[in-house]
């Protein structure tokens, strides 16, 4: 038996680290060779990383979150053979970045053909290398774990003490009423598996939960990796070297909501269904025209403004991955259905994770809205380092003076931050003034 030892591999692009951010397999875990081992992320892309033998794994070098130099042992894998050998680093061929990948903010799903699992901790990976395997550490769920009595029966534990156990495994204890405490773990470093409940379940209800409602002590630690952990840093770089103005204005959109519906309702075959989106964009393009400042990226480091002529306007969009921000790319140049077009295949591309880097990136101005959790009004975060994000609140129906008496209106507020080292606070409130006047008599949005 030789030990195969993979590294972490040269991604290109001149990254020389990357973060890991998945985990397919688990120590004990018998691959196949091609089979997906992690999912390793960079600032350009997600990467898939395989197995290029088959055997079983006998070590991970590394935690879900952590960043990881390339050339740097990652898994050991036992393989039939006598020479150990090694495979990873500079002079391995790169792998293929995963088609979700692209963009600061871009991440996505990626294939598995090893089942899923969660990475072990330091602990257990140092049980697993010092200790000879036990007859309690089971396999699949279902499997011939043995618990004997003696196990069970001190299986208790003390108060504030946290049970080992996966997400899965915690969820279905809660569902049933079980304190994970006073079940055995027949895992790694005591680790709570199915089996484990199983096994608990089978020895009857003396063992269910006390009547009644129990205070629940346990404390979930989620490790902030991924997607997660790139929003959070834009997020916190724009919060820290931008000062915000956020500018709050009502719309009345009667007017544009009888337009949108009447131009719905006889649309062609080819055209799609309008959203609002398509005619902000349009009053944007318009305004910006008269207000080319806003239309900014402010390299503050460097202390310059880089005015764009074409107006990229990135569209924030929430994924089942976290927020990511396509890029509808010279909407200027684009009609009301062009800008509908382009903002539905962007969400379904952005959506499914097949987004590419050049989509997810290279914004000018950024809108953002919630849709009809858009609430009366927010305070949206600026892209940076752009000067500029429009963001869209609610259509809700409030009574309006019309100057004698107070009629039902649809009314919507643009909720728009500035950077204030940039944009003036005359200037912002003239740029949303102006849309407001453009989406209150829409006819003007097609003047050119």
């Amino acid at each position: 038996m030789a030990e195969f030892i993979i590294k972490m591999p040269d991604v290109g692009e001149g990254v020389a680290e990357a973060e890991l951010v998945e985990w397919h397999v688990k120590i004990g875990d018998i691959v196949r060779e091609d089979a997906i081992l992690a999912a390793v992320m960079t600032d350009k892309a997600t990467v898939e990383i395989p197995s290029p033998v088959e055997g079983t794994i006998s070590w991970l070098g590394a935690e879900i979150g952590d960043t990881v130099a390339v050339g740097s042992p990652i898994v050991k894998i036992d393989v039939s053979g006598e020479v150990a050998v090694e495979a990873g680093g500079a002079d391995t061929p790169t792998p293929n970045p995963s088609p979700q990948g692209g963009g600061e903010l871009s991440v996505g799903p990626v294939a598995a053909e090893a089942p899923s699992a969660p990475a072990p901790s330091k602990a257990e990976t140092a049980t697993a290398k010092t200790e000879s395997p036990s007859p309690l550490w089971g396999g699949a769920r279902g499997g011939g774990n043995t618990l004997s009595a003696s196990a069970n029966a001190s299986a208790h534990r003390p108060e504030g003490e946290r049970p080992l156990a996966s997400p899965a495994v915690r969820l279905r204890a809660k569902e049933a009423g079980i304190d994970l405490r006073r079940v055995h773990g027949s895992g790694p470093a005591g680790r709570i598996t199915h089996d484990d409940l199983d096994q608990f379940f089978a020895r009857g209800p003396q063992q269910s939960a006390p009547a009644g409602k129990q205070p629940d002590m346990s404390v979930e630690e989620i490790k902030v990796v991924g997607l997660r952990r790139k929003i959070a840093e834009k997020m916190a770089r724009s919060k820290q070297r931008i000062p915000h103005i956020t500018y709050v204005e009502e719309v009345n959109v009667d007017a544009l909501e009888d337009l949108r519906a009447r131009l719905n309702a006889e649309k062609r075959a080819d055209r799609p269904r309008l959203t609002i989106l398509p005619f902000l964009m349009r009053a944007m393009v318009k305004t910006i025209a008269e207000q080319p400042q806003i239309n900014a990226l402010y390299d503050d480091d460097a202390g310059i403004i880089h005015r764009h002529g074409g107006v990229h306007i990135g569209i924030a969009a929430q994924t089942p991955s976290g927020l990511v921000v396509p890029v509808v790319r010279h909407a200027e140049a684009r009609d009301l259905w062009d800008c509908a077009v382009e903002v539905n295949r962007l969400a379904d591309a952005a959506k499914s994770g097949t987004a590419t880097r050049e989509e997810l990136s290279g914004s000018t101005i950024t809108i953002t809205s919630l849709g009809a959790m858009g609430g009366v009004a927010t305070t949206p975060v600026i892209n940076y380092p752009e000067v500029a994000i429009i963001g869209v609140n609610k259509i809700m129906v409030r009574p309006v003076w019309d100057g004698a008496q107070f009629v039902p209106a649809k009314m919507m507020n643009l909720s728009s931050s500035f950077d204030h080292r940039v944009i003036d606070g005359w200037d912002a409130a003239v740029f949303i003034q102006r849309i407001k006047a453009l989406l209150e008599t829409p006819a003007l949005i097609f003047v050119e």
